[in-house]
C-alpha cells in the first residue's frame, strides 16, 4: 500500500439485494478503498496485496479458507450484525486475523419487534385489518 493510499476493505457488492446499503459504502468510502468481489476475483494478484480488511453485511462474502489464503494482508474482518455464527472463529484467529462484531446493536429494536408481534397477536390485529365485503371476492384492507 503506498503512502497516503487509503486501507482496501473487501464487500460483496454495493447495493442490489445483497450489498452493503449505499449509505453505509459512501461512510466505508471516508476511510477505506472498498473492494468489490467482483474486482477483487478479476484481478486477485494485485487486489489481494491491498485487502486488510473484509467487511461482512448480512454474512456475506462468505469467510472460506480460499479467501483467508488469498488475502496476505487482511488483519480484521468486520462483521455488520449481532452474532458470529457464521463465522468458523478457530479457522480466521488460525490466519492471525481479528473479528469485529456489535453486540447489543440491535437489541431495543429487536425488542420492540418483539413486543408488536405479541400485541399484534394477542389482539388479532392482523385478522381485523382484512375484511370481506359480502358477495364478493373482492378483500378490503381497513387501516385506522
Amino acid at each position: 500500500m503506498a503512502e497516503g493510499e487509503l486501507p482496501g476493505v473487501l464487500i460483496l457488492d454495493i447495493g442490489g439485494t445483497h450489498g452493503v446499503l449505499e449509505d453505509l459504502a459512501a461512510l466505508l468510502k471516508k476511510h477505506f478503498r472498498l473492494i468489490t468481489m467482483k474486482e477483487f476475483l478479476e484481478n486477485k494478484k494485485e487486489m489481494s496485496k491491498k485487502i486488510q480488511s473484509v467487511f461482512v453485511f448480512e454474512c456475506r462474502p462468505t469467510i472460506d479458507q480460499e479467501l483467508l489464503e488469498s488475502l496476505p494482508n487482511l488483519k480484521v474482518i468486520g462483521n455488520s450484525g449481532v452474532g458470529v455464527d457464521h463465522l468458523d472463529l478457530k479457522m480466521i484467529s488460525n490466519f492471525g486475523v481479528k473479528v469485529t462484531n456489535t453486540p447489543r446493536a440491535v437489541a431495543d429494536p429487536t425488542a420492540d419487534i418483539g413486543m408488536a408481534l405479541m400485541l399484534a397477536s394477542a389482539r388479532r390485529l392482523v385478522e381485523g385489518n382484512v375484511l370481506r365485503l359480502p358477495g364478493s371476492e373482492l378483500l378490503l384492507w381497513h387501516i385506522s
